[in-house]
């Protein structure tokens, strides 16, 4: 083991922190500064990302536990569809070019960040902070009772609209580490009026136990591969990991008194950033994009001879 990444200790307790005050995964901070920053390519970069996330969301699970927030019921039921294509699209992510999945990371942190546009809008009150939501229509309530006796209920969610659309969410897991916490939200709370404090937890939940199965897949790709990629993850997750197991501890207990609103604001401007440096990185219009983009590297030789060891030079 080497001290060549020990910065990313105290980088991992303040992302850790921040996803799971936000309900954002981790991984949506940690995949594009290991392809920005370390230079990871991004099959190394989304890997890494997922392992690292795994321990961050289980920290964040065991807390929400604790507060007697999570919906298991509902994120069961829901686990059904989004672990198999989780797996899917670890499996896919071996086959797609460098550049398509900057190209989708890209996009997809697009995506998170519009979804935050409301945060600049007038303030209103978020969908779901109120105890009891108010269904459009009379439908079974669900309740769930927190440690505190803080009692929620709801409407019980449209449950096929939900596999459905956090099935997607498992498949951008798999494949470029982020996207499935992004759309839980959108389930849970804007479609399904599920309280913030309930929906947060419950997609922690959901994305803790999708990400350790998706993971594996990429861990046995890392321990096959072995040599310096293999040792550069090791390295590099070392410091990661008891990061992010303490931000996931933190990170519920700041969810209260942070605003919500500031957060969002924030966080939207921050993807916005790292998506338009990501799409820069692979624009045609630089030499070594360009190449690349021409004369794909494969996969296997990106695992035995990562990139950030040596210059890409145009012939």
């Amino acid at each position: 083991m080497t001290f060549d990444y020990w910065f990313m200790f105290p980088i991992a307790i303040v992302i850790a922190t921040t996803a799971m005050a936000s309900g954002v995964e981790g991984a949506a901070f940690f995949t594009p500064l290991f392809i920005l920053v370390l230079g990871f390519p991004p099959e190394v970069a989304i890997g890494t990302g997922l392992i690292t996330a795994v321990f961050g969301t289980a920290s964040g699970v065991t807390a929400y536990a604790y507060k007697q927030l999570i919906d298991y019921r509902l994120g069961g039921t829901l686990l059904i569809t989004t672990i198999p294509m989780g797996i899917l699209g670890t499996g896919l992510s071996t086959y797609l070019y460098p550049n398509v999945l900057k190209a989708a990371l890209a996009i997809m942190l697009v995506a998170v960040a519009t979804s935050f546009r409301g945060a600049f809008g007038p303030t209103s009150r978020a969908p779901g902070e109120s105890q009891t939501a108010q269904p459009a229509t009379v439908r079974p309530l669900r309740q769930i009772m927190a440690r505190n006796g803080e009692t929620f209920r709801y409407p019980e969610p449209n449950l096929p609209v939900g596999r459905a659309i956090t099935a997607v969410g498992g498949l951008f897991l798999g494949l470029i580490s982020t996207g499935l916490g992004q759309l839980n939200g959108y389930y849970l709370i804007q479609r399904s009026q599920v309280p913030g404090k309930v929906a947060v937890a419950t997609s922690v939940f959901i994305v803790a136990v999708t990400a350790l199965i998706a993971s594996t897949g990429h861990l046995v790709r890392f321990v096959s591969a072995g040599g310096i990629t293999l040792h550069t993850v090791l390295n590099v997750v070392v410091f990661t990991i008891p990061g992010v197991l303490i931000g996931g501890q933190v990170g519920p207990m700041l969810a209260n008194s942070i605003t919500q609103r500031t957060l969002k604001r924030s966080l939207a401007v921050l993807f916005l950033t790292i998506a338009i440096l990501l799409l820069i990185e692979i624009s045609p219009l630089t030499a070594n994009a360009a190449y690349v983009w021409v004369f794909p590297v494969n996969s296997k030789e990106l695992l035995a001879a990562p990139p950030w060891l040596h210059s890409l030079h145009v012939p």
